[in-house]
């Protein structure tokens, strides 16, 4: 799934967690999360607004990133230099665009998924995207991210690195830090216990 490259840049067993053990869990996060995406999320839907197409929940997918998933919204904007559309009239180029809750992070777990998105919209129509918006809930306004080469070598190393473990069906050992508070497996994962004596040292000390 395309979405798992947010929880991998995230934390890599969070991912597995989810991707291959198939555990998962709510938290506040997670209902916000849905509650926002519940606004784009209206798949087949296509609206015109002058020489812009709106078309939200768009299943896409990249043979070379061996991925798929779905675009909250891709706004297509008429231009000469774009590509053809069925059932339309003129060339278009797409710009991708990813509902979010909360504000822009310090981390780029929201950005790596935006651009694998445009990297995938890239492999489907042959065409190239500059440029895609993250829309944050908090802020009510889009910030838009640049889709750079290097950010795209970025996509291409975690993608690699999922299919990997995926592959060997690897959950990797937790990483502790801040971002443990915030993640919806805490219960699950119990990152504390990385900070507890083991049984055998346990043992060894009590005999």
């Amino acid at each position: 799934m395309l979405s798992g490259i947010q929880h991998f840049r995230f934390c890599p067993r969070q991912w597995a967690l989810i991707h291959i053990e198939q555990q998962w869990a709510e938290n506040v996060l997670t209902i916000e999360g849905q509650h926002v995406h519940e606004k784009a999320d209206q798949p087949f839907l296509r609206e015109k607004r002058g020489k812009k197409l709106i078309v939200r929940a768009m299943p896409i997918r990249s043979h070379s990133l061996k991925t798929n998933g779905i675009c909250d919204v891709v706004e297509f904007h008429e231009n000469e230099d774009g590509v053809p559309l069925h059932g339309e009239a003129g060339t278009y180029l797409p710009i991708p665009i990813e509902y979010k809750r909360g504000k822009p992070k310090k981390g780029q777990e929201d950005v790596v998924q935006l651009v694998a998105q445009a990297m995938c919209l890239e492999e489907m129509l042959l065409c190239d995207i500059p440029i895609a918006y993250l829309f944050y809930d908090e802020i009510k306004r889009r910030v838009e991210v640049e889709v750079t080469d290097e950010m795209r070598d970025e996509v291409r190393a975690i993608f690699k690195q999922m299919h990997h473990y995926f592959d060997k069906r690897h959950t990797p050992k937790v990483k502790t830090g801040k971002h443990c508070v915030s993640c919806s497996l805490q219960n699950i994962c119990m990152p504390e216990l990385m900070s507890t004596t083991t049984v055998r040292r346990y043992m060894e000390r009590y005999l």
